[in-house]
C-alpha cells in the first residue's frame, strides 16, 4: 500500500497521468481526481446542504457554500477591507485594484478582469441568447436585460421625476429626462460647439460633419445618417401610415405631419406676423404673408 501511494505521488512530479476518463479521455495524476471528475459526466452531486438541501459535486464546493447560511466572510481585501466567503472570489476581486485584466477575448482580443464578463462578451460573438421571456419569446444575451425587458409587459416604471412626476422604465432615462427641466446640455459638439443634453443626440449630430449615412434602403438604395430617418423613409414603399388623427381618423406617415394636421381641427395659430396682428397655423403660410409688407428686416424662416 505504501509503494502505491509513493507510486501515485511521484507521478505528480513526473507528470505522469496514467488515469484516463473513458468518456472524454482527459488524463489524471491521481485516481482520486478521476473519481471526482467522472461526477462532470454523471452529474453526480453527493455532498449536501442540511440547510437548504442543495447538492454539490465537490465538499469544496459544499464547505464554500456553506458561509452564505453562516454569513462568514474570512477573506478580507487588504486594499478596501471588503469581505468574501470564498478564496477564489478574493483573488477575482483584487483584479480590482492592480487593473489586472486576465481574461482575453479570443475573437476581438478584448480582456477582462472577470471570466464571467468574458463569458458573457462572447455572446456577442456567438449570438447566444440563453434568457427568453415568458411572455412574447423574446431572446436575450444577459439576464440583467431580460429583467429589464419584463418591465415593458408589466407596465412598471420605478424611477419617477420629481418635478413633472413622470415615470420611467430605466434610471439612465430619468437622469437624461433630468436635463429637460434643468437646461444642462453636458454635451457638445467638437466641430461646431453645439451642445446637446442627450449623448445619443450628439452622436446623431455628428454625422452631419463627418457625412456618414451607414443606414441604407433596401428598395431605392437611399442612405441615411440615422436609423430612425430610414425608418421613416421606407414608409414611403411600404405605404405605412401609423399615426391617425383622432378627430378625422386621416392617417399619416410622420408624426411630425400629423401634429400638423391636428392644427386645422383645434384651429390654432402660433406663427404671427410682427407687422399686423393676423396670425398664421403654419410656419409657411406666415412666410407667405411676409410678402404683403415691404419691411425686409425679419428673416421669418428662423421664427
Amino acid at each position: 500500500m505504501a509503494d502505491h501511494k509513493r507510486a501515485e505521488h511521484t507521478s505528480v512530479h513526473t507528470e505522469g497521468k496514467p488515469y484516463q476518463c473513458l468518456v472524454c479521455s482527459k488524463n489524471f495524476a491521481r485516481k482520486s481526481h478521476l473519481v471526482v471528475h467522472m461526477r462532470v459526466h454523471t452529474g453526480e452531486k453527493p455532498y449536501r446542504c442540511t440547510r437548504c438541501l442543495k447538492t454539490f459535486s465537490h465538499k469544496s464546493h459544499l464547505t464554500a457554500h456553506k458561509t452564505i447560511h453562516t454569513g462568514e466572510k474570512p477573506y478580507c481585501c487588504t486594499v478596501c477591507k471588503k469581505g468574501f466567503s470564498i478564496k477564489a472570489n478574493l483573488a477575482t476581486h483584487m483584479t480590482v485594484h492592480t487593473g489586472e485584466k486576465l481574461y482575453r477575448c479570443p475573437v476581438c482580443l478584448k480582456d477582462f478582469s472577470y471570466k464571467s464578463y468574458r463569458a458573457i462578451h462572447m455572446r456577442y460573438h456567438t449570438g447566444e441568447k440563453p434568457f427568453q421571456c415568458s411572455e412574447c419569446l423574446a431572446d436575450f444575451s444577459r439576464k440583467s436585460h431580460l429583467e429589464t425587458h419584463k418591465k415593458v409587459h408589466s407596465g412598471e416604471r420605478p424611477y419617477q421625476c420629481s418635478v413633472c412626476l413622470k415615470d420611467f422604465l430605466l434610471k439612465s432615462h430619468l437622469v437624461s429626462h433630468g436635463t429637460v427641466h434643468s437646461g444642462e446640455k453636458p454635451y457638445q459638439c467638437s466641430e461646431c460647439l453645439k451642445s446637446f443634453s442627450r449623448k445619443p443626440d450628439l452622436v446623431k449630430h455628428g454625422k452631419i460633419h463627418t457625412g456618414e449615412k451607414p443606414y441604407q434602403c433596401a428598395e431605392c438604395l437611399k442612405n441615411f445618417s440615422r436609423k430612425s430617418d430610414l425608418d421613416i423613409h421606407a414608409r414611403v414603399h411600404s405605404g405605412e401610415k401609423p399615426y391617425q388623427c383622432a378627430e378625422c381618423l386621416k392617417p399619416f406617415s410622420q408624426k411630425s405631419h400629423l401634429a400638423k394636421h391636428v392644427i386645422v381641427h383645434t384651429g390654432e395659430k402660433p406663427y404671427k406676423c410682427a407687422e399686423c396682428p393676423k396670425a398664421f397655423s403654419y410656419k409657411s403660410s406666415l412666410a407667405k404673408h411676409r410678402k404683403v409688407h415691404p419691411v425686409d428686416n425679419i428673416d421669418y424662416k428662423n421664427i
